[in-house]
């Protein structure tokens, strides 16, 4: 999202010629810049949630994790153009914020990694592991819970300038890159012995045959 963020900015300023003249804030302060940002804000959940929209229990619990994902995103555009010592606005973030981060956590652990079952003989992880040192499940959840929570920089209302701002936008960046290849990595790690028994149970059933 804050890369397509930045395309609009450049955009824009290409378009608006703001670059030679050196007006910055030519484009985000205007309305239609302004309203873009929720539209493309909400564009990669909402095209995330359109492929679960289908009439199961599954998926719709699934789209709704990118559903409250896209009031959050909505919730935290709004607050970032409001005064930081709006109570309300921050409590509507915290509550829009906190929400989906549990529902997403959840999703990670339960559905997408298989872990955290009670009555795994591998307490609180699943049966089958391909990693052989079962603490670096426990250490990896306690990361995609700091990964999760990166959105607490916004409400936090950090006073820095421009440039420090855009650092902080790479830093945010780079931490989502890092999350979306962590959590690839352990949804393999739990498709691919599941994979294998259903191949291993097709293979049982033609001999049989």
């Amino acid at each position: 999202i804050t890369l397509l963020r930045h395309m609009e900015s450049t955009t824009c300023y290409f378009l608006a010629g703001s670059l030679r003249k050196h007006q910055f804030e030519t484009c985000h302060s205007g309305r239609l810049f302004s309203e873009l940002a929720y539209v493309i804000s909400f564009f990669p959940y909402y095209w995330r949630a359109m492929q679960f929209d289908k009439c199961y229990s599954t998926h719709l619990a699934n789209m709704g994790e990118y559903v409250s994902a896209m009031v959050a995103a909505g919730a935290r555009i709004t607050y970032s153009r409001q005064p930081h010592d709006d109570p309300l606005w921050f409590s509507i973030v915290l509550v829009t914020s906190v929400v989906p981060t549990i529902y997403q956590l959840y999703w990670d652990f339960v559905k997408d990694w298989g872990l955290l079952n009670r009555k795994s003989r591998n307490t609180w992880l699943r049966d089958d592991l391909i990693l052989k040192n079962k603490s670096t499940y426990y250490v990896s959840m306690g990361l995609n819970v700091v990964l999760r929570v990166a959105w607490v920089e916004i409400v936090m209302g950090f006073r820095i300038g421009a440039v420090e701002s855009r650092l902080v936008d790479f830093l945010l960046v780079s931490l989502e890159v890092i999350r979306r290849g962590h959590w690839n990595f352990y949804r393999l790690d739990f498709i691919i012995p599941v994979c294998c028994k259903i191949m291993q149970s097709g293979a049982i059933i033609m001999a049989k045959l």
